[in-house]
């Protein structure tokens, strides 16, 4: 068992404590659909180049990085040091790395007629997927990495089947709680273990100050799934057994609806957070609520579905910024101008925050002067 030392790599992010801000990055799951947010995030990192030059990453930016799913494996890409102590992937890199990779992760059957029955078989007789290539890939790039290491603070949900709870891997608590100092890549394969997709992620951490040996067995957190333009009536599915809440039509209810569930649940508590702070304005949630059936899937890993994935986050640019209605489900424009609008003040703002945190810091560059920034706290919520 390799030794666990928790020292963490020096990170060019000063501590909040030296800035007016605290910056949060989320990220939601939706396996190949992690497509979209990349697009939307190497914007915004973009334009943090335009303001602080090409080696600018987001994970300098931000105090911590979360995701679920796919959005676990996006978060350990944008954090995971390489040999420069530099984040491993820039942001503008993951969008190519899920289009050469999603056809193998999720190779299409294309010899099995794609009826409903034979879907519902094929989901009751295991995971829909080994997925050998996803591990055997996610092990090759983040290589013995482990949670202490990562260049910004992280939190990736996870559910353990065995306890029936959910695990939480944080470097808020890996130095009081070393057991779960696990490495990255498996971190990473738990999280986006989704059930009926891919296999359960079974892996051990050892504590070096007691020799303790702890075993997970883990699948996807499950805390993020944009909603599609089709929905699930009461009088359709007031039909369904146990087989009918586990497929229909191809698709899988069942996962749907607990997935969005939480989705809503965390964008409702977060909204109601920001409202009691009176800082509506620093919480900036990017969704798309208009998807096809096609774009919504997690693993129609077809070119053309590819594609058309990458268009929906370059047309989400330019949508209205929008926050969810809780009454009817539905995004609605809030009168802030576009997303792109939306993110390039955002990257001025992280901008700014860095420099005062820098000129403040004993270790920090001492930048020319700037302005003063107001506010608390900015959350940056992509799916």
């Amino acid at each position: 068992m390799e030794q666990l030392v928790l020292e963490s790599p020096k990170s060019p992010l000063q501590p909040p404590t030296f800035g007016n801000l605290i910056t949060v990055l989320s990220i939601d799951g939706g396996g190949i659909r992690g497509i979209i947010p990349s697009t939307i995030l190497a914007f915004l990192e973009s334009e943090l180049q335009k303001l602080d030059g090409e080696e600018a990453r987001l994970a300098d930016y931000f105090d911590v990085i979360s995701g679920t799913s796919t959005g676990g494996l996006v978060t350990a890409m944008l954090t995971t040091p390489n040999d420069q102590n530099r984040p491993l992937f820039a942001a503008k890199d993951i969008k190519d790395f899920y289009l050469q990779n999603c056809p193998q992760i999720f190779p299409q059957d294309n010899t099995t007629t794609y009826l409903p029955f034979s879907k519902m078989f094929k989901s009751l007789a295991g995971p829909k997927y080994d997925g050998k290539y996803l591990h055997s890939l996610v092990r090759e790039k983040l290589g013995s990495v482990r949670l202490h290491q990562t260049l910004t603070n992280v939190v990736i949900p996870t559910f353990d089947i065995k306890k029936l709870q959910p695990i939480i891997f944080s470097t808020y608590d890996v130095k009081k709680n070393p057991s779960i100092d696990a490495l990255l890549s498996d971190i990473s394969i738990a999280t986006s273990a989704a059930p009926t997709y891919l296999p359960a992620c079974n892996f051990e951490t050892e504590d070096i100050s007691t020799g303790k040996v702890r075993t997970f067995d883990l699948i996807d957190g499950g805390t993020g799934s944009p909603k599609t333009e089709e929905k699930y009536d009461a009088l359709k599915s007031g039909k369904w057994g146990l087989l009918g809440w586990l497929t229909s039509e191809g698709s899988n209810p069942l996962i749907d609806v607990f997935m969005q569930s939480s989705s809503d649940m965390i964008d409702f508590h977060v909204s109601t957070v920001f409202q009691a702070l009176h800082s509506e304005e620093n919480y900036l949630r990017i969704q798309d609520d208009t998807l096809s059936r096609n774009e919504s899937s997690v693993d129609i890993a077809t070119k053309e579905d590819l594609d058309s994935l990458v268009r929906v986050g370059e047309k989400l640019l330019k949508k209205p910024v929008s926050k969810v209605n809780f009454e009817t489900g539905v995004f609605e424009p809030c009168n802030q101008g576009t997303n792109e609008q939306a993110l390039i003040k955002t990257a001025e703002v992280l901008s700014k925050e860095k420099r005062i945190r820098d000129m403040r810091s004993p270790h920090g560059k001492k930048p020319v002067a700037i302005g003063q920034i107001k506010g608390r706290n900015i959350l940056l919520d992509s799916f």
